[in-house]
């Protein structure tokens, strides 16, 4: 992997921790639009509703991740898809808005009908945002953005077959994600009731995005040949394959009641299509434009990764634990259980690891950031990167929070 490339692996990876956390928020208003009606369809919405409560901002940290390294990282190319998909990113963006709005209001609610008037703009817009954003990556994947300001069709560019397809496959999977976890949560609670609605849930959401992503092969080998060919052979193959491998263990764990496991199985399936797009579709970025020339000049590329490397040592800690206190069920309400029933404050650390952390990661990180900037051999930019991402490893425990620390 070359400096160029980089930057787009970190793009990648915020697109998948969106996909699957951010995703997971999505498809909760999902279920809140579909619940039907009556008091359990309430309790369903309520439930839905407290459960991304704590998450459900920190989440869109990552759409922004993403949007800021592609246009620092490949200024022409995020140039041209902003241009050419500005209408599918405008619908996104307000269904954001909508959505974070309808949440904030949520609170104020004194009658039932406005509560129901905020539930459905809730959840339309949960729907909207998820199949906005996969029609542009539709675009994108089946080729339609040309280089250059607007140069493609405002139109055809994401209401084409590919698009469609992958908006409606990001809407699914947002379901399915959203259902194995309320499922898991409520699995943790002892709400047998819940469990059962959602893990029923999770289950259709997962049969129905799995039909969908094998119509979807067929829909891309007439619409789309290029990205065609690069899933169906070589490193593309084996990541559609290893996804539909953690699909269908995903599907075997939720229905054998084995929730922790399906929390992870269910996130790996959505990595590896993403990965498998990506590979697909490399060494392009556009019609006609390369990943290489598309990037910035090189010491934008090492600012974006020196950024990127020491952002995550301050950024990872703080979001572990919030996903820890939320797994936890912290964030439940009544009283929390103590790990291992126990109360009263985590044990201290030893006062001497997180200096020798921090020794550590600061050591890792002039190592990477002096061979990226001096030296200009191959080897030398790939020692680079592995010493940045050691400086993450050593960072990570060592601006930790106790309680973060001691799990």
């Amino acid at each position: 992997m070359s400096l160029a490339e980089l930057p787009l692996l970190f793009a990648l990876i915020g697109l998948v921790l969106y996909t699957v956390l951010g995703g997971a928020d999505f498809g909760a208003g999902f279920w809140q639009l579909t619940a039907g009606r009556g008091s359990n369809a309430e309790r369903i919405r309520e439930y839905a509703h407290h459960a991304i409560g704590p998450v459900w901002e920190a989440n869109h940290v990552w759409l922004i991740f993403v949007l800021t390294v592609v246009w620092t990282a490949y200024p022409v190319a995020f140039g041209s898809i902003a241009s050419t998909l500005s209408a599918p990113l405008f619908l996104a963006a307000i269904g954001i808005i909508l959505r974070g709005t309808a949440y904030a209001l949520y609170s104020g609610v004194q009658t039932a009908r406005e509560g129901r008037r905020i539930d459905t703009v809730f959840a339309l817009s949960s729907i909207l945002t998820p199949f906005a954003l996969g029609t542009m990556v539709g675009g994108i994947a089946s080729y339609r953005v040309p280089v250059g300001n607007a140069q493609g069709n405002p139109v055809s560019s994401w209401l084409n077959p590919t698009s469609i397809l992958l908006g409606a496959l990001a809407v699914a999977v947002a379901a399915f994600l959203s259902s194995a976890y309320l499922s898991a949560d409520a699995h943790r609670q002892g709400d047998a009731g819940l469990e059962q609605q959602f893990r029923w849930r999770a289950l259709g959401a997962g049969v129905v995005s799995g039909a969908v992503a094998l119509a979807g092969l067929a829909v891309v080998r007439i619409d789309s040949p290029t990205i065609y060919h690069g899933l169906t052979s070589g490193a593309g193959l084996v990541a559609v394959i290893c996804s539909a491998l953690a699909g269908l263990a995903t599907l075997a764990l939720v229905g054998l009641h084995r929730f922790g496991p399906a929390r992870y199985t269910a996130p790996l399936a959505v990595a590896a299509i993403i990965a498998g797009w990506a590979l697909a579709q490399r060494p392009d970025f556009l019609p006609g434009l390369t990943i290489t020339q598309a990037a910035a000049p090189r010491a934008t590329l090492i600012a974006v990764t020196v950024a990127v490397l020491a952002g995550a040592v301050l950024l990872f800690p703080a979001l572990a634990l919030l996903f820890q206190l939320q797994l936890r069920g912290r964030f439940d309400p009544g009283p929390p259980a103590a790990p291992g029933g126990h109360t009263g404050p985590p044990p201290d650390r030893r006062p001497g690891k997180p200096r020798l952390y921090a020794i550590a990661a600061g050591g890792c990180l002039l190592a990477g950031f002096g061979l990226l900037t001096i030296a200009d051999a191959g080897w030398a930019h790939a020692a680079g990167v592995i010493c940045l991402l050691a400086a993450i490893a050593f960072g990570v425990p060592a601006t930790a929070p106790t309680t973060l620390a001691d799990t």
